[in-house]
């Protein structure tokens, strides 16, 4: 019980402050500035508005859902950080999948990490805090390297040095922005490695990097196997044929087998060494296309 009357205490003592005095407090010289910036305090959800500068913009659903229920049941673990606004509004600067998922839930308010920021500043700490996370593709890392130094205006010397990374591997990140955006496209999907990717760069012409990028996806090749086609395009010799290293399952085969027979269109499923995939449905013209899509409801 004592517990509770203590943490009730806390929150009137917070909202008080935050009520006289947030809306005054624009650098750390401020007065209360020291009370607020710095520290961990509660701040209600509807006082907070997404970082414009956040790098991802794509939040599975899914693990959305899963955080919020660990949330509902935990509570809130780790607090998000924000920055403070003009008035009595805050930015977040990280904690987004937290932010959405506490509004999932209903949660009314949210633990905050409170900081000052310019825009520089937050457009920085977004795209570093987004670098460091372990589930971007090799073109997200790419784009997040290429905005610090286009926004930023860093050298990829003093890039390394922010993001803690030798200046080889940033090189490395960012000659995948010079592939074909298809194959940009395939690599953000799971249908290549950051390996794949790199081996492709050495291939200056798009349609031909398509070429083999097809090849690649749908004879499930190997790192190596592709460096070994694009030797031979290189050294002026065709595109020779390579087995796969990986059978295709043959829950894949029978599924393919059905579907082509059902929709009468050569159907196609690709599939990557994690078990995802794309199924490519072709059509002829207008009318095939409206006959397919009534078969599949």
């Amino acid at each position: 019980m004592a517990k509770a009357v203590r943490k009730q205490a806390l929150g009137r003592g917070l909202s008080a402050l935050l009520k006289d005095s947030v809306d005054d407090i624009k650098s750390a010289k401020d007065r209360n500035a020291d009370k607020l910036v710095g520290n961990i305090i509660e701040i209600e959800l509807t006082s907070i508005e997404v970082n414009p500068f956040q790098p991802r913009t794509h939040f599975n659903e899914e693990s959305l859902q899963e955080l919020a229920n660990s949330i509902k049941e935990l509570g809130v673990i780790q607090p998000i950080t924000v920055r403070k606004l003009e008035g009595h509004k805050f930015q977040l600067v990280s904690g987004e999948r937290r932010f959405r998922a506490s509004k999932l839930i209903g949660l009314k308010a949210i633990p905050a990490y409170i900081r000052l920021a310019n825009d520089q500043e937050m457009l920085e700490m977004a795209l570093v805090e987004n670098i460091q996370r372990k589930d971007l593709d090799p073109i997200e890392v790419a784009l997040s390297y290429q905005r610090l130094i286009d926004e930023i205006k860093l050298t990829q010397e003093d890039l390394s040095k922010r993001v803690g990374k030798n200046r080889s591997t940033v090189t490395n990140y960012l000659r995948l922005l010079k592939l074909d955006p298809i194959i940009q496209t395939g690599m953000r999907d799971g249908f290549l490695s950051m390996g794949h990717g790199r081996a492709l760069i050495g291939v200056d012409n798009f349609g031909k990097q398509l070429d083999i990028y097809e090849k690649v996806v749908k004879d499930n090749l190997s790192v190596r196997q592709t460096e070994f086609l694009v030797k031979n395009l290189r050294e002026g010799t065709s595109i020779v044929k390579i087995s796969s290293t990986k059978e295709t399952p043959e829950y894949i085969k029978q599924a393919n087998k059905e579907m082509s027979s059902t929709l009468n269109s050569k159907v196609t499923v690709t599939l990557t060494a994690a078990h995802k995939g794309k199924i490519i449905i072709p059509f002829q013209s207008e009318e095939d296309f409206n006959r397919i899509i009534k078969l599949l409801k």
